[in-house]
């Protein structure tokens, strides 16, 4: 039975991912038909416009929201991981929050230098950040051992980031509050090929990570003491948890900025169809069933209001946060009766 779901999911999920990007190369504010996305794919570029349309527009800002997507996701399964708790991800627990803070810094100190500020710098200063702020998660942790209160903390602590970065945007020069504003709004737009080939590299390699930690996540899940009993470093294990998930959030930050809830909710939503928690079955099916949210979210902040494009966390927080409610509400309800 579990075996005939997860092939029904994953076939789902793939067909999903393959309509959804063709949707978003052929849809916006110029529809293109098939033959002519056939043609260009096929290496006919006698159409300029069309071609960079597709080629150096739409194609990129498909592949990142792929690969953005299934990260945000991973991210949001391996801090549950770590907490032991489906209610956390890196936009609840202010680690986004943190990364687009510290984004917001190095972007006001190199363009007021009158430098551009590279990409290795960008997914630094974000990487930094999300450290940080989960650094400072954990030590709440620590004293504090309600759910509640430490996701309570986390969004607190996101206000407390999103405030001082308000104060940066108000005092940095007008040119540069452009580049932040369109940034800390959460977008794809603009990302080229050379962006997707650094995100690229990110991606996979937290993706081979998290496949090397397979059998010691199953073993954690199991509790610490079986982890232990089994040869497993439950210090190692939690550095690497910890690491990976912040550096994939700080990825998605520093090159589209904060995307919501996809992290937290689209581990929910795998777990609940698949009826699983099992590391080795939702790696991939949050991988993939993030990409396609995204990709879904992504089509829809570009196309409902084109040519105006709206922000595609704002579309995330419409069709995620209800998720998130009834999530809280459903375990609330599930304690309250034990």
């Amino acid at each position: 039975m579990n075996r005939r779901r997860y092939v029904l999911y994953f076939s789902l999920i793939t067909a999903a991912i393959i309509a959804l990007t063709w949707m978003n190369i052929a849809w916006g504010s110029v529809d293109l038909s098939a033959g002519e996305i056939f043609r260009i794919l096929g290496g006919d570029r006698s159409d300029v416009m069309h071609s960079n349309i597709i080629c150096s527009i739409r194609l990129p800002r498909t592949a990142a929201a792929i690969l953005l997507g299934g990260a945000l996701a991973l991210s949001g399964y391996l801090l549950q991981t770590f907490f032991r708790n489906p209610i956390v991800g890196p936009f609840v627990l202010g680690i986004s929050s943190g990364a687009k803070l510290a984004v917001a810094l190095a972007m006001i100190l190199v363009l007021s230098g009158g430098k551009e500020i590279g990409l290795y710098t960008m997914v630094a200063a974000a990487f930094a950040g999300s450290l940080i702020v989960m650094a400072f998660v954990l030590l709440v942790s620590v004293r504090v051992r309600s759910m509640s209160i430490l996701v309570v903390c986390g969004i607190m602590i996101g206000y407390i980031c999103s405030a001082v970065t308000d104060f940066v945007v108000t005092f940095a020069d007008d040119s540069n509050i452009v580049n932040l504003h369109n940034w800390s709004m959460g977008s794809l737009s603009g990302i080229n090929w050379e962006e997707i080939r650094i995100i690229a590299v990110i991606t996979a390699f937290c993706l081979v990570m998290t496949v090397w930690m397979l059998k010691p996540m199953s073993a954690y899940r199991l509790g610490e003491a079986y982890a232990r009993s089994v040869g497993v470093s439950i210090k190692g294990l939690r550095v690497m948890l910890i690491t990976i998930s912040s550096l994939l959030a700080a990825c998605v930050t520093a090159f589209a900025g904060p995307i919501s809830f996809v992290g937290i909710a689209i581990p929910h939503l795998v777990r609940s169809c698949l009826k699983t928690d099992a590391a080795h079955v939702m790696i991939p099916a949050s991988f993939l069933g993030g990409a396609a949210v995204t990709l879904l979210c992504d089509a829809i902040a570009r196309t409902v209001f084109a040519p105006t494009e709206v922000s595609i966390s704002s579309v995330t927080a419409l069709l995620l946060v209800p998720v998130v409610i009834y999530m809280m509400i459903h375990r609330n309800d599930r304690n309250r009766d034990v």
